[in-house]
């Protein structure tokens, strides 16, 4: 009864408002005097949380991503793989989805990897005549890969909170990463074939592909640079990220001078305003998460599931289930911090490999970012077309379901996920 109060007032607070770290936090401190425990849980744990190593990623990799949006390298990333794979049949389809799975392995941030490729592609695609709704669809779905291949700023969050190591996470992102790329671009491939009336593009000579490819090579070099020493155990994630900040920015100051004072400042100002909104969401959350192991919460839930839940595949389906309700009304970062602490003692029970969950989860939490309501990604690509809400949903249904698809395909051949980081 404790589990579905506790559960029923959160739920509450953030319908009616508040703010996600308020409504974690404060409703934790609650729990904590009702229940008679120490109010100095909650500075303690306010403290724990910011205190990680781990963390200080999250910052820079949005440093890093901030600073090659200013930059404008989206333009030069997407011109090198038009040049190779606009004449295709939905070449330019194609090539925004690769440009997208390029740009998520700098970034690690949906939102700006939706925002920086959509500036560029949407223009594109639109005078070409693909219908805008599905340009939109692309472009939102394809934002969706930042946070599944890898550095993923959800993935670094869920290491810290299931405490599982974040570059296994990471690797474990490759296998289903490609194949919802791959995904994708068969979809778009057999769209466009059903749109004669869509403008062909003539094959790029070997002049342009030279020219745009040099012209991107810095930032493909940038991506490789922090992916290859991530996996080769160089450096950490949260060394990487700093790697990663410092390469972008000598490709947009040094190599590519795109990057102006007024930008960089605007890329501070944006990842500092975006790092306090995670780091508070996080304190809340820990806090929050330290009232409901005191109440048995995670221990309750786990033998409820034991008890009626009697397979792994169950499971599963009602995670999923239960995830794409809350989508609709809930971002992806709060998701994972609410639900992640309550389920992770049903995982040891029911057998099932935390690191293969957490891409689960992640993948579940990219449909989340598409769903409206509350899709982030939706008002992104709204905010950079000036389209309707409701073309952009429509423009999405496809990519979802090819989402749900990858979320099946794993969970019948978990090898895709779990053999990289288990084999290398």
């Amino acid at each position: 009864m404790d589990t579905v109060l506790i559960l029923a007032s959160l739920f509450g607070l953030l319908l009616l408002g508040v703010p996600v770290a308020f409504a974690l936090g404060g409703l934790g401190v609650i729990l904590l005097a009702i229940g008679g425990f120490s109010p100095l849980m909650a500075p303690a744990g306010l403290l724990s949380a910011m205190d990680s190593f781990v963390l200080i990623a999250v910052p820079l990799f949005l440093l890093m991503a901030n600073v090659m949006l200013k930059g404008g390298v989206g333009k030069d990333l997407f011109a090198a793989v038009q040049a190779f794979v606009g004449h295709w049949p939905g070449g330019l389809a194609v090539a925004t989805i690769i440009s997208c799975g390029v740009f998520a392995a700098i970034s690690g941030s949906s939102v700006a990897t939706a925002a920086t490729i959509g500036t560029v592609a949407i223009p594109e695609m639109t005078s070409r005549g693909y219908p805008k709704s599905f340009t939109y669809g692309v472009l939102a779905a394809g934002g969706t890969l930042g946070i599944l291949i890898p550095p993923s700023l959800i993935m670094i969050i869920y290491g810290v909170i299931t405490e599982e190591s974040v570059l296994a996470l990471f690797m474990a992102g490759v296998g289903p990463g490609l194949l919802m790329i791959g995904f994708f671009i068969a979809f778009s491939i057999f769209y466009a074939r059903r749109l004669p009336e869509l403008e062909k593009i003539p094959r790029a000579g070997w002049g342009e592909r030279w020219t745009t490819g040099v012209r991107a090579l810095p930032t493909i070099a940038l991506a490789l640079t922090v992916i290859t020493g991530i996996y080769r155990g160089w450096y950490t994630p949260t060394e990487a990220a700093a790697i990663g900040f410092a390469g972008a920015l000598f490709v947009t100051v040094v190599v590519l001078r795109t990057l102006t004072w007024k930008g960089l400042t605007e890329a501070v100002v944006d990842s500092m305003r975006t790092t306090v909104v995670i780091l508070l969401i996080v304190a809340g959350a820990k806090v929050f998460g330290k009232a409901i192991a005191l109440y048995r919460i995670p221990q309750d839930v786990s033998v409820f599931i034991s008890t009626n839940i009697d397979t792994a595949g169950l499971f599963i389906l009602v995670v999923a289930i239960v995830l794409l309700i809350m989508g609709l009304f809930m971002e992806a970062l709060s998701m994972l911090l609410i639900m992640v602490p309550v389920l992770a003692g049903s995982l040891t029970v029911l057998g099932i490999d935390p690191i293969w969950f957490g891409i689960f989860f992640v993948i579940m939490v990219e449909c989340a970012l598409i769903t409206p309501p509350v899709g982030l990604n939706l008002y992104v690509i709204q905010a950079v077309s000036g389209g309707s809400l409701t073309e952009i949903s429509k423009g999405v249904l496809p990519f979802l379901a090819l989402m749900l698809l990858t979320a099946l395909v794993i969970s019948l051949l978990p090898q895709i996920v779990l053999w990289l980081p288990f084999n290398l």
